[in-house]
């Protein structure tokens, strides 16, 4: 019984040891430095068409988005 208490105490600590480098930025630099992660790239504009072809408003009656 006190064995495995053992393995569980110690597992507790190696997990509590480990655990910040868990949530540590992922961004780093060429040399291996953490740095600032840049900010992520914002989403496109969706663009529509009508049913002629011609690129129109989505909220327009019969537009369809493009993909």
């Amino acid at each position: 019984m006190s064995k495995s208490l053992c393995i569980a105490i110690a597992l507790a600590i190696g997990l509590a040891a480990s655990s910040p480098s868990a949530f540590a930025a992922p961004c780093k630099d060429a040399k291996g430095k953490f740095t600032k992660c840049p900010a992520a790239a914002p989403a496109k504009p969706v663009k529509c068409k009508d049913a002629k072809g011609k690129f129109a408003k989505c909220s327009t009656p019969g537009a369809k988005p493009i993909p």
